[in-house]
């Protein structure tokens, strides 16, 4: 029995850890518990979600329960609870709960933005070990998921905030991310932002393209791999044969887009057009772009391969900045090429605008030259009066061959581009004292011939009209932008109607513009229109009407005015009269 004690006395024994080692796990305690401490400290920390985590902590450390309750309690300021009450009471005092809910909501971002610490988001994710589920919550609200999109673009490097941008993505609200450059480095994030982004510029027409393309050729610019995944992917779409001319469209503005940010994609647009297959077209092409600048020789190189019985495909020379180079090389006033090689440039952008290919499995089965030579002939004969640089009065003469040639798209927008540079040499207005000098009139020949072209055709009539002129007269300084005025109501006419009635809304709004000039467009439009009005041009157009300084002398008594008329065809039976009067 005594020897039974003994054992059991030194198994004890044993058991104990040395003085040593009980001091080190005593100071690791007391470690411990200072570090929660100074976490318990913290304003409203009762708050926080790891609560709970540290609290288990202190007191497996040997802490003391009543120190956490009165450490909790004495620094509990209840900041979250007191904003609720405050707008509980602004809700009761007759305040919209909306207006409510944005106040605390702008004020809270902003707080957010201004003390963001990426480091502790990240370790949010090696703390808890998942996703936290208040995450995943946030991004359900449009307003949280905005301040992670500028947070993302504050912090491009926070893994936090690149993992939401994902999260976002895949619960559906990737067409959001277009303007998140962390979208970027995220391979299966940017495919669905690039789907997303494509098919719904297919799908939404013009307007939504131009409203959109902004952003979408910014992300896919964001850099040499994202310009890269997107032009290939692209190109296979464009052989699609729905839709794939809109396709092609979208490449070229992304190409466009490149070279403005001085980013250099001439290999990447030479390789997917198929130049590989011709050296020696594609340097003289590599060599013209780079440089953004034509050479004589070059041009001989690509004339002398297209007038080859088998020459390269014409997609090849259809890149949009060459064709910019040779527009501007022929059509430019101060532009000097040598007579000699002249034919060999006219020829080269005949043929980029008249020839069609058919293609078959990929091979090429048949080239359509039937349109090559009278482009060609028209090309020369207009280029060479616009060489002469006529005045008005000089280019009467010539008016018909003009307008006879300007039928063909590549003509029309030489002229259009001949005309840009000719009225915007300062001396033009001050030379030219006609009504409605002639160059504007070609304008509207363009106009009814070419609808493509009317977006230049409005870009030009603008600066025209916002130029000061102040070597002018008052009075003809407004009979010349009267006559401007005259331009864009034709092309009003022609089916470019939201664009103008914009455009003139937005002088009105600016109030920069002499309200003269905008009461001669509201009566030239009224004598050309009639009912049924479609209610976006009647939201944009009855702002004008409403107008006193306006409309208010072109009023009658009895309500036969046009003015009148149009409101009556517009605005709703009950709101007819608070217009009217």
């Amino acid at each position: 029995m005594d020897d039974y004690e003994d054992d059991e006395e030194n198994m004890w024994e044993g058991g104990h850890d040395s003085p040593e080692e009980d001091e080190e796990d005593e100071e690791e305690k007391l470690a411990a518990q200072q570090e929660c401490l100074d976490l318990f400290s913290g304003k409203d920390y009762i708050m926080e979600p790891g609560v709970f985590s540290t609290l288990k902590r202190f007191l497996q450390a040997g802490g003391s329960p009543e120190k956490v309750v009165e450490m909790l309690s004495d620094n509990y300021t209840a900041v979250a609870q007191t904003v609720n009450l405050l707008a509980e009471w602004l809700i009761q005092a007759g305040v919209d709960i909306k207006i409510v809910q944005e106040m605390v909501e702008n004020h809270l971002k902003s707080m957010i933005m201004k003390h963001f610490d990426p480091k502790k988001a990240d370790s949010i994710f090696t703390d808890e070990g998942e996703t936290p589920s208040w995450l995943a919550e946030m991004i359900e609200f449009p307003t949280w998921r905005e301040l992670f999109y500028k947070l993302a673009e504050e912090y491009p490097d926070c893994l936090m905030l690149n993992f939401t941008v994902k999260l976002i993505s895949d619960a559906g609200y990737q067409g959001e991310i277009t303007s998140v450059s962390t979208a970027c480095h995220q391979l299966e994030v940017f495919s669905r932002v690039l789907r997303t982004s494509i098919t719904g510029m297919l799908e939404g027409g013009e307007e939504t393209v131009t409203k959109n393309l902004p952003e979408f050729t910014k992300m896919v610019c964001h850099g040499e791999h994202t310009y890269l995944y997107s032009q290939v992917l692209m190109h296979i779409l464009a052989q699609e044969t729905k839709g794939g001319s809109n396709i092609r469209r979208l490449c070229q503005e992304l190409q466009k887009s490149a070279q403005a940010r001085e980013m250099d994609v001439t290999p990447i647009t030479l390789a997917l057009s198929g130049a590989a297959a011709y050296p020696r077209a594609c340097q003289a092409l590599s060599s013209m772009l780079s440089r953004n600048a034509l050479n004589p020789a070059d041009i001989t190189i690509l004339y002398k391969m297209y007038m080859e019985m088998n020459p390269p495909p014409v997609d090849l020379i259809r890149v949009p900045a060459f064709l910019e180079l040779l527009i501007d090389a022929l059509f430019k006033p101060s532009s000097r090429v040598n007579p000699e090689h002249k034919p060999k440039y006219v020829f080269v952008l005949s043929y980029a605008a008249s020839v069609t290919e058919v293609y078959k499995k990929g091979q090429r089965k048949s080239i359509n030259k039937d349109e090559l030579k009278p482009t060609t002939q028209a090309l020369e004969r207009v280029q060479a009066l616009c060489a002469e640089n006529k005045s008005s009065s000089e280019l009467i003469s010539d008016i018909s061959t003009l307008f006879l040639n300007i039928k063909f798209p590549v003509i029309a927008y030489g002229v259009l581009r001949w005309v840009d540079y000719t009225v915007s040499d300062a001396s033009y207005f001050k030379l030219n004292t006609d009504h409605t000098p002639l160059h504007l009139v070609l304008i509207d020949e363009i106009v009814t011939n070419h609808v493509l072209l009317h977006q230049k055709a409005l870009d030009l009539f603008i600066r025209v009209f916002e130029s000061s002129f102040e070597e002018l007269e008052v009075l003809f300084r407004l009979e010349l932008k009267k006559a401007v005025l005259d331009r864009m109501v034709h092309l009003f006419s022609r089916g470019f109607v939201i664009p103008v009635v914009t455009y003139i809304k937005n002088c009105l709004d600016k109030q920069d513009t002499d309200i003269s000039l905008i009461r001669h467009f509201v009566t030239e439009v009224l004598d050309i229109i009639a009912p049924p009005y479609t209610p976006e041009f009647g939201q944009l157009f009855l702002p004008l009407i409403e107008c006193k300084d306006i409309t208010g002398s072109l009023r009658s008594e009895d309500g036969s005015d046009p003015v009148s008329e149009f409101i009556f065809a517009i605005v709703p039976w009950r709101h007819q009269m608070d217009v009217l009067h």
